[in-house]
């Protein structure tokens, strides 16, 4: 009974200094990281819109009745604005998917790109390929995208993924958010 008491007080103390040097080091490093992701967030904007020399992040009371928007940052160079990136959180197959936007003041998709998510290895993981991603590339922003698989042609059908529809949607429903905003809101500011 003596040495169950006596190893229950051990472990106690390994795990209460554990914890402890956790908290610290999670305490010490909570700004380093935070300044990284901030870093790795506007260098993927500056790719979707590299007319912009700088980024500013958009008052989120502009987009706060509007599902799935996470951010939006205005690009501006010499203190025009040149576009906008809106960031996105659909949901995929596997869970939300980030979907970057990139959209020229003239109204033109600069760019989208895939941050993190969770769909299926070799099927869901398409979204995140060029040859799927460029297909919006260029196009206006006046018609909601729609996936296809039957051939459609237009400037409003991308082709889908096949295997991967609910990717494929998922990447289109927040092209088609980010799309509505910037009609709506964000080309008259």
């Amino acid at each position: 009974m003596k040495d169950m008491i006596k190893m229950g007080l051990i472990l106690l103390v390994f795990t209460a200094v554990s914890a402890t040097v956790l908290g610290v080091t999670n305490s010490a490093t909570e700004g380093i990281i935070k300044e990284r992701l901030h870093a790795e967030n506007i260098a993927a904007i500056a790719a979707l819109l590299p007319e912009a020399e700088e980024f500013e992040l958009v008052d989120s009371e502009v987009h706060q009745d509007r599902n799935l928007i996470v951010e939006i940052y205005e690009g501006s160079t010499a203190g025009e604005v040149v576009g906008y990136t809106v960031k996105t959180n659909p949901n995929g197959y596997g869970g939300r998917v980030e979907v970057l936007t990139g959209i020229s003041i003239e109204g033109s998709i600069t760019g989208v790109k895939i941050g993190t998510q969770s769909e299926t290895p070799g099927l869901g993981t398409k979204i995140t390929e060029p040859v799927f991603l460029n297909q919006f590339v260029g196009r206006g922003t006046e018609e909601n995208f729609i996936a296809t698989k039957g051939g459609e042609t237009g400037d409003q059908y991308i082709n889908a993924i096949t295997g991967a529809t609910v990717s494929t949607n998922a990447v289109a429903d927040g092209v088609n958010v980010a799309r509505s905003v910037f009609v709506e809101v964000l080309k008259t500011r």
